[in-house]
Formats: structure tokens, C-alpha cells, sequence
């Protein structure tokens, strides 16, 4: 549990109320990384936004890709557990296990490979970056729109993820990932 005070459901008006009612919805409970990040409601909404915004042109399926390659590399297991479960949506369960553990050897296309394998480098050493990074995602046929989408993308997750590492987040698993997914997602890389 994070050392940040935040009201119980029950206590819960307004913006902050209407988070955790999504959490309810979604989850059956409310996330404490929901909690610590609604003490900034407006922050949590622009987040949102933003993230719909990348979705909208990258779509979801690369999204969650780039999600899950940040995550990793951040070592954030709250969201490779939160967004294995939103992927789950996607792809099936065992394609998802595959891409959890080696994402390399998971019978991805070369070019989701290389947006992963960017959104991991951007994650990892984003100042050791080169122009050869984003060319290589060029020359696999993304457009420029497509590489800066990836980019924000790996970016908005380093934000999130790391403002609930800093604010000690527990680390939540979602009641309904099987035990062999819950082990693929969190198994250390």
C-alpha cells in the first residue's frame, strides 16, 4: 500500500468516485495504483485522453505491443499484469504467454518485433537513441505518424508507470489471469 492518503470507496465524491466506480465495474475492486493516482483526478482524465489519442492511430493491438515492451523494460509489473489482462481482449491466451516470455521467438512480424524492441530501448536508454533506432521501424514500413505514435506510446508508459513505482502502488493481480499467464507476466527477464 502506497504511504498516499486516499479515501475509501465508500468516501469517494466526484471525479475521484467515478474512478473508482470504473475500477468496480472492471475489476471488482479498486486498484491501488487507481487510488494514488486519483488524488490528481484532472491528471488520471489528461492521461486517458492522451492514451486514446495514441490508440486511435496506432491502434490497439500495437498499443498494448508497445505497452508490454516498456513495461518490461521498466520492470513494472503492474502494468505488464494489468495490460496482459486488457491484451487479452486481442489475442489468445497462449499467443499472449508467448509474447510475455520472448516476445522475440512468439511468432510476432518482424515489424511488431522492431516496435518492441524500440519501445524497450526507449524505456531502458531513451539517451541512447539514434536516428538508425527509428529508421529501422521506417524501412519495416512505418510512417512517421505510425513512429511518433510508437514513441508516445513507450512514453506514456514510462509515465504511469513510473509515478506508481515512485508512489509505492501495490502491485495488484487481477483475479482472473490464469496462473500460467500471471507467471509469464511476471517472470523476471
Amino acid at each position: 500500500m502506497s504511504i498516499i492518503r486516499t479515501p475509501e470507496p465508500s468516501e469517494a465524491t466526484g471525479e475521484v468516485a467515478a474512478l473508482y466506480q470504473e475500477d468496480l465495474d472492471d475489476l471488482g475492486y479498486v486498484a491501488d495504483h487507481t487510488r494514488v493516482m486519483s488524488v490528481n483526478p484532472e491528471a488520471v482524465r489528461a492521461f486517458e485522453a492522451l492514451v486514446r489519442t495514441i490508440v486511435a492511430q496506432l491502434g490497439k493491438r500495437r498499443y498494448e505491443l508497445v505497452t508490454l515492451a516498456a513495461a518490461q523494460a521498466l520492470h513494472s509489473e503492474h502494468c505488464r499484469l494489468a495490460h496482459g489482462r486488457k491484451t487479452l481482449a486481442l489475442m489468445e491466451e497462449d499467443e499472449l504467454e508467448r509474447i510475455a516470455r520472448d516476445y522475440r521467438n512468439a511468432g510476432l512480424s518482424e515489424a511488431e518485433v522492431a516496435m518492441m524492441d524500440y519501445a524497450e530501448k526507449l524505456s531502458r536508454a531513451s539517451y541512447a537513441m539514434t536516428d538508425a533506432d527509428a529508421e529501422r521501424l521506417r524501412d519495416l514500413g512505418f510512417t512517421d505518424r505510425e513512429i511518433v505514435d510508437i514513441t508516445l506510446a513507450a512514453a506514456v508508459r514510462n509515465y504511469y508507470s513510473r509515478a506508481i513505482q515512485a508512489l509505492g502502488a501495490a502491485v495488484e493481480v487481477p483475479p482472473d489471469l490464469s496462473d500460467r499467464l500471471r507467471g509469464a507476466l511476471l517472470a523476471p527477464l
